[in-house]
């Protein structure tokens, strides 16, 4: 097992990667506080099946700086410490560049931008006060390396994990801290239903056509499973990545070459 005894926070943790995660993680020996906006009960529903002695599920908004310090200070409270940090909670939105709104700029950067940055910088604070190092694992994604017409705000929302994670990773690195990404490719998960009824909304394509044809143009011939990422996950998360910093993997079916 490559994170035994190993303290982790997944945010994002109730559906799709986070969930896979969070379940490869506990295979792997870690304890895992996870944290989701979702209502408490839906993470006790989803997670019913697991070691609660080895969990602690929280709904909390990292939008908010009361709910982060909960985040920390709670799992600090009920494991001892933090070792790694899986921070994966973000929100998906599109629509034609000259119809984009303040509204949903902000929120968008609300989730993926801000909470990803103020979650990080709280778990790394708490790291470097106990002194033995930790990985960050930021959740990028192929949108971040690229510009879409669809998909201004989210794109641009994911380009700034991938520049917070390298600066992160030159400032943390005196401390032990390891600093990375992950950028997915088209990854079949829940929230692909809404995706793909906002791409049929505003390209006209019937239901379910978008995501056909995503898949379709992947390399490797189709989209990625939620577990086909638990594996980069594990692995920025071990020692095997102990010299690994700064860098943001791409798990996506050979779509973006780097």
């Amino acid at each position: 097992m490559k994170l035994k005894d190993k303290i982790a926070v997944v945010s994002g943790g109730a559906t799709g990667i986070g969930e896979a995660v969070v379940r490869r993680y506990l295979r792997e020996g870690a304890k895992v506080t996870v944290v989701d906006v979702r209502p408490k009960s839906e993470l006790e529903t989803t997670y019913g099946d697991a070691d609660a002695d080895r969990l602690l599920l929280l709904q909390a908004d990292v939008t908010k700086r009361e709910s982060i310090e909960e985040v920390v200070g709670s799992t600090v409270e009920r494991f001892g410490c933090i070792d790694i940090l899986f921070n994966n909670a973000a929100i998906f939105d599109m629509r034609p560049l000259l119809e984009e709104s303040w509204e949903i700029f902000d929120r968008v950067f609300a989730v993926n931008v801000k909470g990803m940055f103020f979650l990080m910088q709280r778990v790394a604070q708490q790291m470097v006060e106990q002194g033995g190092g930790g990985k960050i694992i930021n959740m990028a994604s192929q949108a971040g390396r690229r510009g879409e017409a669809l998909v201004s705000h989210y794109c641009a929302s994911k380009a700034a994990v991938i520049s917070y994670t390298q600066s992160a990773a030159l400032a943390l690195a005196p401390h032990r801290i390891n600093v990375n990404g992950i950028a997915p490719g088209v990854i079949d998960t829940p929230m692909w239903k809404d995706v793909d009824a906002l791409f049929a909304r505003y390209e006209n394509r019937p239901i379910g056509e978008k995501k056909r044809l995503v898949g379709e143009a992947v390399p490797l011939g189709r989209m990625g499973r939620p577990d086909e990422l638990t594996g980069a996950a594990v692995f920025l998360a071990s020692a095997d990545a102990d010299y690994i910093t700064a860098q943001t993997l791409n798990v996506d079916g050979g779509n973006w070459m780097s």
